[in-house]
This record gives C-alpha cells, structure tokens and sequence, in this order.
C-alpha cells in the first residue's frame, strides 16, 4: 500500500508495576508489541520503525530476532508522544508520502481496520487523519473536537479539557494517518507548555487545522480494538478478546467449540474443520490440527505439534513439539513429547515420553498401528515398531521391533493367606 509505519514503544508502563518495559509483557506467549507488529507487516509497509526508550537494548534484542528489518529509533528521554515522534524525523525526512502512527501497547487492532484508516486518509486527501471511537465513559482519554460542521479542530487530553469538552464520547485511539512532511513541520511548532510538562503529539492536530490543512476521522465500531493496555488486567483481558476472536473464526470455519469462553487457541493455530474441541483446552502457537479431531476436554496442545486428520486427544493429555498420526489416539492422563507417532496408535492412559535426560531432549518414534499400554513409561531415544505391542506398567529403554511385544516389569507374586496372617499378629 506504499506507506511506512512508526510505532511508538519507548515508554516504562508504570501502572503495570515491573522492571520488564510494558511493550514486552508476554500476550498469548509473545511480547506484547509483536501483536501490533505483526498486525503492521500483513499490509506490507515500505518500512516499519520502532522508537524504544526505556531498557532499549532489551527490547530491541528480543524483537531483533523475529524482525531483522525493524529499523529501531532512540528515544533517551521520555517527553511525551510528540517527543517521540520527533526522534524519527532524521528516519522520515526524505519520505514523502503516508505515515501510519501506532502506540505499541494497541495489540487487539486489526489489519483490516488499518487497511480502511489508510484508504480513508488517501481518499480525502487529508493531511492527517484519526482513527476514533465512541465509548460510554471516555474517563482518561483525549476528545474528539469537532466543529459544526463535523471537521475535527483538535485533540484535548483529558488533564487539559474543560468540563464541557470532558462530557464528549467520542475518543482518539492514538492511531494516527499522517502526510510524513507535513506532520514534521507541524511538529516543529508544538510545545510543552500543558499539565504533565510534555510534548504532545496530539497538538499537532490544531497546528494543521490553524494552517488550513484538512483534518479526517474514521470512527472505527468496536471500541475494544483500540484499546490499550497500561496494567496486568487489562493484558488479561486482551488475552480473552484474541481467544474469543480465534473461537469465532474457527467456528465460522466448521470447528466445533463446546465452550467459547474457554477454548484458548493462539491466534496462529490452525484447526481443521470437523473438529470438535471440548471445554477447557489450550492450544498454542504453531500447531496444526487435522480435520476431523477430537480434543479434550482438558487438554494442553503446546508449540509444534502436529495432529493428523481424525486423531484424538482426551482429558488430562499435553503434547508438545510431537506429530500423532490420522486415527491414533491419545485418550487421557498422558505427556507427549518430542515424540512422532504413527497412524492407528492406541496410547494407553498414563502413558509417558521420558524426553529429557536433564541435559538433551531426545525423541520417541511410535509407529504404525502400535499399543501403548497403561501406565507405560517409554524413555528416549527410543523406537517402537509397526503393529507392536507394550505391555501395561512398563518401563520401556530399549527400541521394541515389529510385531514384537515390549515388556518392562517386576514378575507378580501372591502370597496365600496373607492377610489373614496380618490380622493374627495384630
């Protein structure tokens, strides 16, 4: 869509009392700014930028790795959002053209709606335009303040508003569409002469208006998207929102969820139609189910693994980093890890891949048509072969071949009488 991005995460989030910086609290197992940017990236940006500030190393090594071309921005000190943006003007100062403007704790924003803020701002021609919403108690957020017409004049923080401007309902994201140049000359002009002593971002809207410049707003419906997130709770309560989201989408897709409200699939999972996933489940990033599964409930689906086409997984049963083969079944109380299981396997409950020595993780290959009994114990490296069997309470360190029966276990011996023998002596 030839436009650049400028996503603002240089801040501490006191509110959310920790040395880790806000951006990088973990949200569904990632950092929180990996939402937004990954969200950024599906509309392919000529250039994203990223302005860090508080423990910037930190940040930009752990956002490094996922993102080799995030071309990060230093922000020493932390005076206000215009202050930020100001950092990247030496980044921008050549690029003519559309600038989106993002905070880097918005992670429930959606691509499709930065898709219609940008179509929106071209096809005014607007010098800038904001993203905003209406909500019922606007407590703590700056007004939209438009004049008779419905033209936006200006933003007004809330610790600068009169108490007439504080009774309007309709809010500015901080989701921003700018002309790049034109946002820099504005923002050449803005001081900090307001309640907190800083440099404003928002003052820029009044300083183009002033200039004779059009000024846009798109009200974008469901406030939850553009809700940021300052504390603990509030991250919990966006882990819901991308559950809730990812239910829905499954569903509309022909998966069958018993329990919505608590199905915890990563936004990345992807779930084939047919399946049917019962109450509390957790399913992770980087899985893959099959058409035609049956999950739970209880069940924890951790990173990597893969489910074939009609395989089931009971209560009470976490796989992690394993692929289980169409038609194998895991039924319940059982760990999985680090395990390639074949097609047509049964695995007995309490069943147990013994994957760690304490130093190196190693593999379990179960293969085709294979039975795992009850409360077995398989430590890896270990292979059972095709249409083999393991018997109940077993201890398995050697690989089992085709055909053969694997049996690790202390002989039985009953001793008559015996209790009656107790009782005597008692």
């Amino acid at each position: 869509m030839n436009f650049r991005a400028l996503i603002l995460a240089a801040g501490k989030g006191t509110r959310m009392k920790s040395d880790l910086p806000k951006v990088l609290h973990p949200l569904l197992g990632r950092p929180l700014v990996s939402h937004i940017l990954k969200t950024v990236y599906r509309l392919n940006p000529e250039r994203v930028h990223l302005v860090v500030g508080h423990k910037a190393q930190l940040v930009q090594e752990k956002l490094a790795q996922s993102y080799s071309d995030l071309d990060f921005i230093l922000q020493e000190e932390q005076l206000g959002t215009g202050h930020a943006v100001l950092q990247a003007k030496a980044a921008l100062r050549d690029y003519p053209g559309t600038l989106l403007l993002l905070p880097g704790d918005a992670p429930l924003i959606t691509a499709e709606t930065l898709q219609k803020l940008i179509a929106y701002h071209r096809s005014g021609t607007y010098s800038a335009t904001i993203l905003t919403t209406i909500i019922d108690n606007p407590t703590g957020y700056g007004r939209v303040i438009r004049d008779p017409a419905g033209d936006v004049v200006a933003i007004v923080e809330e610790k600068d508003a009169t108490s007439e401007e504080r009774k309007i309902k309709e809010i500015n994201s901080a989701i921003y569409c700018f002309d790049a140049q034109k946002l820099y000359t504005a923002l050449d002009k803005i001081g900090s002469d307001n309640e907190q002593g800083e440099y404003y971002l928002t003052d820029v809207v009044a300083i183009l208006r002033e200039a004779g410049e059009k000024i846009g707003a798109l009200t974008v419906e469901d406030p939850v998207e553009v809700m940021g997130i300052n504390t603990r709770m509030e991250l919990a309560q966006a882990g819901k929102v991308l559950w809730r989201r990812k239910a829905l989408e499954l569903m509309a897709e022909g998966v069958t969820i018993l329990d919505p409200d608590t199905a915890y699939i990563h936004p990345e999972a992807k779930v084939g139609p047919d399946t049917v996933i019962m109450p509390c489940v957790m399913i992770s990033e980087d899985c893959e189910i099959g058409s035609g599964c049956q999950i739970g409930p209880f069940a924890y689906i951790r990173p990597g693994t893969r489910l074939a086409p009609g395989v089931k997984v009971g209560d009470f049963v976490e796989i992690k980093n394993s692929s289980v083969g169409s038609g194998s079944k895991v039924p319940h109380h059982s760990y999985i890890g680090d395990a390639e299981i074949g097609s047509g396997v049964n695995i007995g409950a309490g069943t147990i891949t013994c994957n760690y020595d304490g130093t190196t993780k190693h593999k379990t290959v179960i293969k085709d048509n294979s039975f795992i009994g009850s409360n077995t114990n398989l430590v890896a490296p270990l292979t059972i072969g095709e249409n083999a069997y393991v018997g109940a309470g077993s201890t398995i360190t050697k690989d089992v071949p085709e055909g053969a029966l694997g049996i690790a276990r202390g002989r039985q011996y009953n001793k008559e009488g015996w209790v009656k023998e107790k009782k005597s002596r008692q």
